[in-house]
């Protein structure tokens, strides 16, 4: 009897730990470029349009979407 009063309290805080927490790694990195000055910059988020535009596909690490910036021709420099 104890165990099924522990799992009723326990089953709704495990699943709603959906969100990001504090301090968590954004899950993409994208290289973004201002269309107006050609310069590209590294963001967490994909840009929404406007003067900004995805150069290339999501990348998973900031590492890899440097290594992409810099082999980027389009990217002002």
């Amino acid at each position: 009897m104890a165990a099924v009063a522990v799992l009723a309290f326990a089953s709704p805080s495990v699943a709603a730990e959906t969100g990001k927490t504090v301090g968590q790694s954004p899950s993409s990195f994208y290289l973004a470029q201002d269309t107006a000055t050609m310069k590209c910059q590294i963001v967490e988020s994909q840009p929404a349009g406007g003067t900004m535009k995805v150069v290339g596909a999501a990348h998973t690490t900031k590492a890899s979407a440097e290594a992409a910036m810099k082999a980027d021709k389009t990217c002002a420099k």
